[in-house]
């Protein structure tokens, strides 16, 4: 197989991974969680349902969501559940707590985060944040969130491009998606540190500001925190090795071209 031929099954696959786990949930749900919060949930269509059903089997859902209504939005929304996001979670982080007893909440207090917003106990970790003097959650990456669905499209069609084409400035364009763990992972970073030296004095409990555990194990006051990749970090690390893969193969193939 000629190295050409290689470059475009490599960008396929990474292009495949980046529209199942992030582009289609993302777009597909975009602006659903602003109409429930306004009341317009009559403008949801039947496909947002499904969709979203599709994308969050097998995931958390709050400890006060009923049992029957987890997993499926319309009975969620009707239980004004903790609704999260569809895309696939990139990171997870969990909080435990001696007045968060194991037997209620075996894994803590998590929540995850997406390109476009959050899942899990986002109320609960809110209300801790409340607690020490920290922001809600939703101060975070609010240009980011809002973006989220035009950058993942604007990077699949990048790669479309890539594949469809083979003009050797197109190989630049494929270092988007190749970089998508290093730019998630620097976002976040930054955004846990504006938390931690962004403290308030409303707090109950008052703590110094601090740069909270971006990989790993820590402790907040009396919360030990767990702070760890999930599902869609994993995704990323694939696209952006199957990406680099396509960039290597398209170089050797022009190499041999001339």
């Amino acid at each position: 197989m000629s190295s050409l031929a290689k470059s475009k099954i490599f960008a396929v696959i990474a292009l495949g991974i980046l529209l199942y786990g992030f582009v289609i949930p993302t777009v597909g749900f975009h602006g659903a969680l602003e109409k429930v919060e306004r009341g317009k949930v009559e403008s949801l269509s039947d496909s947002t349902y499904s969709l979203w059903n599709f994308y969050n089997k097998g995931r958390y859902f709050s400890n006060a969501t009923p049992e029957e209504a987890k997993g499926d939005l319309k009975k969620m929304i009707d239980e004004a559940a903790e609704l999260g996001m569809a895309s696939t979670p990139l990171w997870s982080v969990s909080l435990e707590a001696p007045n968060y007893p194991k037997e209620a909440f075996p894994q803590g207090i998590p929540v995850f985060f997406h390109f476009d917003g959050f899942s899990g106990e986002v109320h609960e970790m809110n209300t801790i944040n409340h607690y020490i003097g920290m922001d809600p959650m939703e101060r975070g990456g609010p240009y980011e969130r809002v973006l989220a669905p035009y950058a993942l499209v604007f990077t699949a069609f990048l790669m479309f491009l890539f594949i469809l084409y083979d003009k050797k400035i197109l190989s630049l364009f494929m270092l988007i998606p190749a970089a998508l763990p290093v730019i998630f992972i620097g976002l976040y970073s930054y955004w846990l540190y504006w938390f931690g030296h962004n403290m308030h004095d409303y707090g109950a409990f008052k703590i110094k500001p601090f740069m909270p555990t971006v990989f790993g194990d820590g402790k907040v006051a009396q919360f030990v925190t767990h702070s760890y990749p999930t599902t869609g970090f994993w995704l990323l690390v694939a696209i952006s090795l199957f990406s680099l893969l396509a960039i290597l193969s398209r170089s050797k193939a022009n190499k041999v071209a001339n």
